[in-house]
């Protein structure tokens, strides 16, 4: 389930899209995108309400996991209370923290997103997510919700999806398995060499936190700029490519009127740069007070 999520909620997310622009395709467009916005707030809180039952759900289990391994818990106790709060305050928190730029990365990077594919996706995702809840299943909200998104993109006629940005999520979740496990058993080795160790691996999750935002703050996105084109403090170019689709379409596409190369140079600037002959055609030396002539 967990590697097929991101493809069925894509080709669900495609096959919503095409249907939204079909249903709409004789209407008009502002009122449509204005009704498809108020949508998404309540698709949004689906995919809010999906999160929750699945990613709150690994976390809670891991903690009581940890605690039943321990000792604190018999096995077969329910999560504590202040378990689920903890887990639950800390995903809302983080998600408000350092959502911003994964919004970006979904509406802007991957795809330009419009209110109707917008909700297709956002409806798509949670749909998926629900229903692998429902069944028991565990997966990544993050990359059904990017199926989700991939597949928006393709399902809206000319729409474009930047494969380069896709690329780079592919690999990244690829390490993260194998990141993670490299992380934990470096964890439980310190751990098991006594205080010294317990001490030293709180040490480096605190200071690899404050690392991780030190680099968040570099470039910072907010809710201010979170839809502008991306822009480089640093003077370089922005990160994302646009497309090497959107860019085939560009080069191909005449400019609008009045932005066509400068008018060409008058005659008279021409003519002035070529020299007027010295003789006539019989031989004689021209009058120089006689225009010449080209």
């Amino acid at each position: 389930p967990a590697l097929a999520a991101p493809l069925v909620a894509g080709v669900a997310a495609m096959l919503a899209t095409r249907l939204t622009y079909r249903i709409g395709r004789n209407t008009d467009t502002k009122a449509t995108a204005k009704g498809y916005r108020v949508g998404q707030i309540a698709s949004a809180g689906l995919v809010s309400l999906a999160h929750g039952t699945n990613d709150a759900q690994k976390t809670m289990g891991i903690i009581t996991l940890a605690l039943v391994t321990g000792g604190v818990l018999n096995p077969g106790a329910n999560p504590p209370m202040w378990v689920i709060v903890s887990a639950g305050v800390a995903i809302a928190l983080g998600t408000y923290l350092g959502g911003w730029r994964i919004i970006r990365t979904m509406g802007k990077g991957l795809t330009d997103l419009q209110p109707q594919q917008g909700f297709a996706a956002q409806t798509s995702a949670a749909t998926v997510i629900l229903a692998s809840s429902h069944l028991g299943f565990s997966l990544s909200t993050t990359q059904s919700c990017s199926g989700a998104v991939m597949g928006a993109g393709l399902g809206r006629k000319g729409g474009v999806v930047r494969w380069s940005t896709a690329t780079r999520m592919f690999v990244a979740w690829g390490l993260t398995l194998p990141a993670a496990g490299l992380v934990g058993a470096g964890a439980e080795f310190l751990t098991k060499q006594g205080p010294w160790g317990i001490a030293a691996t709180a040490a480096l999750l605190v200071g690899g936190s404050a690392v991780i935002w030190v680099l968040s703050r570099r470039n910072a996105i907010d809710h201010t700029n979170v839809t502008d084109d991306e822009v480089r403090t640093d003077g370089g170019v922005p990160a994302e490519p646009i497309g090497v689709v959107t860019t085939a379409i560009a080069a191909v596409t005449p400019p609008p009127a009045g932005t066509l190369a400068a008018s060409p140079v008058p005659d008279t600037s021409v003519k002035a740069g070529v020299s007027a002959p010295t003789t006539t055609t019989t031989g004689a030396m021209a009058d120089p007070a006689r225009p010449a002539t080209v």
